[in-house]
């Protein structure tokens, strides 16, 4: 079973699934679409997992798809720690332009789902942490889009992130450095 807790955001949910353990270790079935189709999260099937390896200090984001490849995603940290940051944009939400952070760690067993319409992206808090994804569409390079990770219209609060875990300088992508701000960017998405 999976517990799921709301954030702030219109139809995006931490996910804590159960955990079994002793003095030996754990055990966590981390995904079952069943539990997810009780609690009406949309996730179609995974047809797609991933993961990725950050150094400190690494921020990724923010990414979405667009039609007809756009993906929800179920998102976790299997080592190391990052701050997972999710910013509803699509036109018409009640929580259009907002953003929600969470703290992913293997130790705090939470996941994050991140629906069809959201702009999505992380702080890797350690060396070696590792991103784990489930994706329920297909990959399609020519269908990739994102928001500019530190669109100070978004009022996320990266600074604070960065001084509070002793991150000087973030590192990041030159292509995320070029995406437009969300007042910019065509709107791909209707609520």
């Amino acid at each position: 079973m999976v517990k799921k807790i709301e954030t702030n955001l219109k139809d995006c949910y931490i996910l804590e699934p159960d955990r079994f353990g002793d003095d030996r270790g754990y055990f966590s079935p981390y995904f079952i679409q069943s539990d997810l189709d009780d609690l009406g999260i949309k996730f179609e099937r995974v047809v797609q997992a991933n993961r990725s390896k950050s150094s400190k200090g690494v921020v990724r984001g923010l990414h979405f798809q667009k039609d007809p490849k756009c993906q929800a995603k179920i998102v976790e940290v299997i080592n190391g720690a990052a701050i997972d940051v999710v910013v509803d944009i699509r036109e018409g939400s009640p929580t259009y332009g907002e953003s929600t952070s969470v703290l992913l760690t293997p130790d705090n067993n939470r996941q994050l789902f991140v629906p069809r319409g959201f702009a999505h992206g992380f702080i890797s808090l350690e060396d070696d942490t590792v991103f784990q994804y489930l994706i329920d569409n297909d990959y399609a390079p020519d269908m990739e889009g994102g928001i500019y990770w530190n669109d100070p219209e978004l009022g996320i609060d990266w600074e604070g992130m960065f001084k509070e875990n002793g991150i000087d300088e973030p590192l990041t992508s030159e292509k995320d450095s070029k995406h437009l701000t969300l007042s910019k960017s065509p709107k791909y998405f209707r609520y």
